[in-house]
């Protein structure tokens, strides 16, 4: 008996038998996750009973190790999981993602200490963090922010960090300064904040730390009213002073960069699994689109409406576009999975920054033509099409845009130059 075609097999037609496990549990959430998208995104805010939705589905450990109480799963779970997401609610599949992409400065530092970057006297607070971060999210089951952009930016990064984390008396941090996305936020029980270390000026002074959600000096942005990914929290956080103990830092100066490092991808891997959320979130404008114009008929022929010269020229159009969103994406997840690798890390870096911009680019042009196939009565504001339109437009900006991408693979193309994920704020 054939089994039933999973919402991740358009992602993924090679779903592994294990692979293809852990995408059940997504599926079989996928039907709550519709049910309050239209009123999340008219709210504006996350749909809160989701956290138990996707810790009693086990997900939130969906890329934790099994030895830390999670699935076991890598990128390609976690794409295929944020791309069903995005068919049901791409604002949960993006705070999903930030939850998710949490377990890398976990697995990273597990990984930069069995390939030597850290001293003897180092690895056992770098241990000591990785397994916090893995545990919190696989046996403890916790739902966790993940904290690093902010307002102010550089011109020479695409993340700057002004936060400052300075050494207080007796023991510990105190932290200060404003973090503007990262999703999660008054929902999460746990916030991981990147900082800068008080006293230096590049990005060896880069640190890591876990704010409870409730701590002293911890409060809450003004809420966004964004275009679209609107039921996400990431309206962000003001840190005041907020004390962190030692034990639940990795204040090790380097050691940011050392993470980064041992990734396969940009930044600590895991990037295309936010665009898959917005090829979701086209698939769901597209299959929408198709499903509308075939039922509705025209009433001197009876023909679907889906038939006529223009929608059929409309329907090519989103096919290609669909297609070259996808197909760029499982070629840079290919090249940040395969083994063994077959491509440089600067390879897979330049691949990033074209296959980014390129893929939100063809989903936003198939919203556009899923609302030209429904006409007006498919722009109402609550409905699919205009609800897909508003969050397929996030994805033009978030990160870095298209053109931007294509700038930096041509200079590291023609120049060797790096990218600089991110700077601090010079003392």
């Amino acid at each position: 008996m054939p089994q039933t075609k999973l919402t991740a097999e358009f992602l993924f037609d090679d779903l592994t038998p294990a692979e293809r496990t852990r995408a059940e549990r997504v599926e079989s959430i996928l039907p709550e996750l519709r049910a309050h998208a239209e009123e999340s995104d008219a709210a504006g805010k996350f749909y809160v009973p989701h956290r138990a939705t996707l810790a009693k589905a086990g997900l939130l450990g969906l890329v934790v190790p099994e030895s830390y109480g999670g699935l076991g799963g890598g990128l390609r779970d976690l794409a295929a999981a944020t791309f069903a997401m995005g068919t049901a609610c791409p604002s949960t599949a993006l705070a999903y993602f930030f939850h998710c992409s949490t377990s890398s400065r976990g697995i990273l530092a597990l990984d930069a200490i069995e390939e030597g970057k850290f001293t003897e006297e180092e690895i056992p607070a770098v241990r000591t963090f990785a397994e916090n971060v893995l545990h919190r999210m696989g046996t403890k089951n916790q739902l966790l922010g993940n904290f690093a952009s902010e307002t102010a930016k550089s011109s020479q990064s695409a993340v700057f960090i002004s936060t400052e984390a300075e050494k207080a008396e007796g023991g510990g941090w105190k932290l200060n300064g404003v973090k503007s996305f990262g999703c999660n936020t008054g929902v999460a029980d746990a916030y991981l904040v990147a900082a800068k270390l008080k006293g230096y000026d590049t990005a060896e002074g880069l640190v890591m730390f876990f704010v409870p959600r409730d701590a002293e000096g911890v409060k809450e942005r003004p809420q966004w009213d964004a275009l679209g990914m609107r039921a996400t929290a990431s309206h962000g956080i003001i840190l005041e002073n907020v004390f962190v103990p030692d034990d639940e830092s990795l204040a090790i100066p380097g050691a940011f960069v050392k993470l980064m490092g041992a990734s396969r991808g940009s930044l600590m891997g895991n990037q295309p699994a936010i665009s898959a959320i917005y090829l979701g979130a086209a698939k769901q404008a597209y299959d929408y689109a198709l499903d509308t114009t075939m039922k509705m008929k025209f009433e001197d022929t009876g023909k679907p409406i889906a038939t006529s010269a223009f929608h059929q020229e409309l329907i090519g159009k989103m096919t290609v576009e669909i297609e070259t969103a996808r197909l760029w994406l499982r070629r840079q997840i290919d090249l940040e999975t395969c083994e063994p690798p077959i491509a440089s890390k600067t390879e897979v870096v330049q691949h990033w920054r074209m296959a980014k911009g390129t893929a939100s680019e063809a989903c936003f042009e198939v919203v556009q033509l899923a609302m030209k196939m429904t006409g007006t009565s498919g722009t109402a504001n609550k409905g699919v099409i205009a609800r897909m339109l508003r969050d397929i437009a996030m994805s033009l900006v978030m990160a870095f845009p298209a053109e931007r991408g294509r700038l930096e693979a041509a200079k590291s193309i023609t120049d060797g130059a790096e990218t600089k994920s991110f700077t601090v704020k010079q003392n």
